[in-house]
């Protein structure tokens, strides 16, 4: 009663929700498997050319997934078939850039440049799947595009261990469950297969479909700032403050940015693919209000866990330091919940040319803030740089949430 009368989710948020939940927790039984049957080597081959593939795949995509949901006016299949021919040419443009990476981490150059490219295509069809079941797939296709691709590559990868398999088996189950993923694009070529609500929609009154009318160069600008960014806070902590910092500064990044990404993924991307109004279209809506508030409240909630865990010896004692981490971090992630939860708001209100440039802009103060200590050698120790960075990255992002939350 209380989640219909006050937090009315579209139904298919609680089947991608959930789909996301399991898979995310296929996932961390896939590096708890690397972590306990595979060599240091192969988990450290394994992590590099995945994170090249990773970085190659999200250039090349330049936001399609979202444009996909975004672009109201155009058929499912169709903005499907125009997204992935697009990010394939940006892809080939961007293959010296992969070659480069692959070359410069020392690795057999021809075979570990083949596994990138494999890794990359197979993630970016599986990425394009996921976007595309949620405007034209049932709620069964939408939970097993999300589910099935990790739970294969676990299976894989513990076949492989079992058999005590030759050969570079980590990454060859990953492409294996991506592969799985990208299963769901092939409707695409065959619309007349194709039952999407949303291409049947005939807007009414002055309500105006959702669109996503970014130039190619603007998507591919945003992307790459937000990748440079993520990249440069780990290039960052590992130049100034070590091993041992970086490690406690991803692994809660890891474990609290999960909960802005389930934001977006169940609630921002399926109100996107209704492509028809909402509660969630009006001026500073209570639902999104009430998303992001409510996930913001979920941080808070594992950050407090974490620290129970620590405090409670649950953990190693090598931990002790991620302490220090815990409140900047959470309350960063924190703000990129209520984000999340306004972020389909632009492409609702014709918007998303100034959401990107506003995007823009916080990402160069953040990048200020990130690397001051480098380039002016400061002497900010690792707290007070992460205490400075994140209230920054916090204020900036509720910042952009209010500005959303008004438009009309």
């Amino acid at each position: 009663m209380f989640r219909r009368r006050f937090l009315p989710l579209p139904a298919n948020s609680h089947t991608v929700a959930l789909a996301s939940l399991v898979a995310f927790g296929t996932q961390v039984v896939f590096a708890l498997l690397m972590l306990r049957l595979f060599s240091p080597q192969a988990v450290g081959e394994f992590s590099l050319l995945s994170q090249i593939g990773f970085f190659w795949m999200t250039l090349a995509l330049a936001q399609a997934p979202l444009s996909l949901l975004a672009n109201a006016g155009v058929p499912a299949h169709q903005a499907l078939r125009d997204a992935w021919r697009s990010s394939l040419q940006r892809g080939v443009w961007l293959l010296p850039v992969a070659a480069l990476a692959v070359w410069l981490s020392g690795l057999a150059t021809l075979s570990a440049l083949v596994w990138v490219l494999l890794l990359a295509l197979s993630q970016m069809a599986w990425t394009l799947a996921q976007s595309f079941t949620l405007r034209a797939g049932t709620r069964a296709q939408q939970a097993a595009v999300r589910v099935l691709p990790p739970l294969t590559a676990a299976l894989a990868a513990l076949a492989g261990a079992w058999v005590q398999a030759s050969g570079p088996t980590l990454v060859a189950s990953a492409v294996l469950g991506y592969t799985v993923g990208a299963v769901w694009l092939l409707p695409a070529w065959w619309p007349a297969q194709v039952v999407a609500p949303r291409d049947t929609f005939t807007p009414s009154g002055e309500w105006q479909p959702a669109s996503d009318p970014r130039s190619t160069r603007l998507r591919f600008a945003h992307t790459l700032a937000d990748a440079l960014l993520a990249t440069s806070v780990v290039v960052v902590w590992q130049r100034l403050y070590g091993a041992q910092d970086t490690g406690w500064l991803t692994a809660l990044l890891r474990v609290l940015g999960f909960v802005p990404a389930l934001v977006h993924m169940a609630w921002a991307q399926v109100v996107l693919a209704q492509g028809e109004p909402h509660s969630s279209a009006r001026p500073a809506s209570r639902t999104a209000w009430m998303m992001g508030l409510g996930a913001a409240a979920c941080v808070a909630a594992l950050s407090w866990v974490c620290a129970l865990a620590l405090d409670w010896g649950w953990l190693d004692a090598r931990w002790s330091g991620v302490l220090a981490y815990v409140l900047p971090v959470a309350l960063w992630q924190a703000g990129a919940c209520v984000l999340a939860a306004f972020s389909h708001r632009p492409f609702q209100t014709q918007a998303a040319v100034r959401y990107s440039w506003a995007c823009l802009a916080l990402t160069g103060v953040q990048a200020v803030v990130l690397w001051w200590p480098v380039l002016f050698s400061s002497s900010l120790d690792a707290t007070q740089h992460i205490t400075a960075f994140a209230g920054v990255s916090g204020v900036g992002l509720l910042a952009l949430s209010l500005w959303l939350a008004r438009l009309r």
